[in-house]
């Protein structure tokens, strides 16, 4: 039988003990979410097994669970992959549901994990234009009760951590946790990006037509990705492609009008924060805000990692994620 219920809340998620190894890559102890025990994965010496990027995308041909979701805006495409507690991804600006098959294929084993693309304005017949970022939360819910679920764990990376903080603040009922990776609160365009933004959204197209996105792209991965890993750098690309012209221009005008601030006090729930020193998109200044904003929020530091740590970083990803939703009943 699935288990589809959630270890029960109490208190904060504990953080490092003041005699916690002071190598450990997470940063600072008092930065740190997880208990920080010996088989920590963030410590040296202590690493996980790696993830073969061919055998994780074969098991999500062969085990993940494909769906459509009618929200009554649009006809959202999921996908469900593994057993256990339920824990719903995200995904930024311009990325696909696919970016998380890495850190997944891993989580799997511990999760019922469920993720979905945001309305792209061509087959699934969103009207892009007519969206509100309400319109993205409300989706959230409509997933869940199409998927039978009371409650779940819940994941939101860059533009996906605006959702889930709305969504935190608004049924802490149905979310006792949740991680923002490269999230923010509060990021207007500046002028010349708001106007790409506004005429963006009248575009055809997809993101893989833009001229100079690789470069661009290798700027917000990180140092060596494309390099070293050419099979998950193809693999980005055609995630970070697949996004309609119209769509992210769409995102990235609502976030222009966002402002979440007020609200980071009243969400009770622990929320671990995980970060790339080496983030181009969301610089610390956007940490600091949730740090700061956030009653109950710790932070990871993953080191010589950019902003897309599901592609570049899955290993150390997927277990921040496991042992911060596998708290001490």
């Amino acid at each position: 039988m699935m288990n589809n219920k959630l270890p029960l809340e109490g208190a904060a998620p504990p953080s490092c003990s003041d005699n916690s190894r002071p190598t450990c890559a997470a940063g600072d102890a008092h930065d740190c979410a997880l208990s920080c025990a010996d088989v920590c994965a963030l410590h040296p010496g202590e690493q996980v097994a790696p993830i073969v990027f061919a055998e994780a995308r074969a098991r999500f041909e062969r085990e993940a669970a494909h769906g459509v979701c009618d929200t009554g805006r649009y006809r959202m495409p999921y996908y469900t992959w593994g057993e256990g507690p339920p824990l719903l991804f995200v995904h930024g600006v311009g990325d696909s549901c696919r970016s998380f098959i890495q850190p997944i294929s891993r989580l799997s084993a511990h999760f019922r994990c469920i993720a979905f693309d945001l309305p792209n304005g061509h087959r699934d017949r969103a009207r892009l234009r007519r969206y509100t970022h309400d319109d993205l939360v409300a989706d959230v819910w409509g997933l869940l009760d199409h998927l039978g679920l009371r409650q779940s764990y819940i994941l939101g990376s860059s533009f996906g951590a605006t959702i889930v903080l709305k969504a935190l603040h608004a049924r802490p009922e149905r979310l006792p946790r949740g991680i923002l990776q490269g999230g923010l609160a509060y990021r207007p365009l500046r002028r010349a990006e708001y106007w790409l933004a506004y005429w963006g959204r009248f575009l055809p197209g997809r993101m893989a037509g833009l001229p100079l996105r690789e470069k661009v792209l290798l700027k917000t991965a990180g140092t060596g990705f494309k390099e070293m890993f050419p099979d998950i750098w193809s693999h980005f690309l055609d995630c970070s492609g697949r996004a309609r012209l119209s769509a992210f221009a769409s995102q990235a005008y609502m976030l222009h009008r966002l402002d979440l601030r007020p609200t980071l006090p009243a969400i009770r729930q622990p929320v671990l924060l995980i970060c790339g020193d080496q983030d181009r998109v969301v610089p610390r200044v956007h940490e600091e805000m949730l740090l700061q904003g956030l009653p109950n929020a710790g932070r990871v530091v993953i080191e010589g990692c950019g902003h897309v740590p599901s592609y570049t970083h899955p290993e150390i990803y997927a277990e921040v994620i496991r042992q911060f939703l596998t708290p001490p009943v």
